[in-house]
C-alpha cells in the first residue's frame, strides 16, 4: 500500500508563512509539522506540545517547515499508524545549526535563541531535508492534522 503526504488547499492565518525562504527570519510565524502516532497526537491535542528530553538538538519540541520530513516521523513505525500535526509558529530568535558537534548545538536555548534551524542538505539529517526545533511549546498552536492518503495502484493492461 502506498501512502501519500499531502495537505488540502488553504488559506493560512494571517501572517503565517509556508516553507517559501530559505531560513526561518527571527520573529516570523511559519507554518510547521510534527509527525507522530496517533495516540501521540490525542495527547498532543488534549495537552499540548511538551519538550523532548533529549535529541540532536538537546531539548525541544522537534518540527520541520517540510511536510515531507514531519511525515517520516516517527521512523520505523507502520505508516497506517503515523499522522502529522499541522502548527503556526512564532520562532523568536533562531540559531543556524549546520554542522555535527557545532559549538552551541545542544545549548542554543542558554544562548538566548528561541528556535535551533538545520538547514536541509548540510549533511546533520540523513534525509537531508530542513530541522527546526522550539524550545518553548508555548510559541506553537495547533492549526490540524493530516492523515496519509491511500495512493492506488495503477494497472497496466
Amino acid at each position: 500500500m502506498n501512502l501519500n503526504w499531502a495537505e488540502d488547499d488553504f488559506d493560512l492565518p494571517a501572517g503565517v508563512i509556508r516553507l517559501v525562504t530559505p531560513q526561518p527570519t527571527d520573529d516570523k510565524t511559519y507554518a510547521m509539522y510534527h509527525g507522530t502516532t496517533r495516540a501521540s497526537a490525542q495527547r498532543i491535542f488534549a495537552c499540548g506540545f511538551r519538550q523532548s528530553k533529549d535529541g540532536m538538538l538537546g531539548r525541544g519540541v522537534y518540527l520541520s517547515r517540510d511536510l515531507q520530513k514531519a511525515s517520516r516521523y516517527p521512523i520505523g513505525h507502520p505508516e497506517w499508524d503515523k499522522v502529522v500535526i499541522k502548527v503556526k509558529v512564532n520562532v523568536g530568535k533562531v540559531k543556524r545549526i549546520d554542522r555535527q558537534n557545532h559549538p552551541m548545538q545542544k545549548t542554543w536555548h542558554d544562548h538566548g535563541y528561541d528556535t535551533a534551524w538545520v538547514p536541509a542538505n548540510c549533511g546533520m539529517v540523513p534525509s537531508g531535508l530542513e530541522e527546526d526545533c522550539v524550545w518553548d511549546p508555548r510559541r506553537i498552536t495547533i492549526l490540524g492534522v493530516i492523515n496519509p492518503t491511500v495512493v492506488p495502484a495503477h494497472s497496466c493492461r
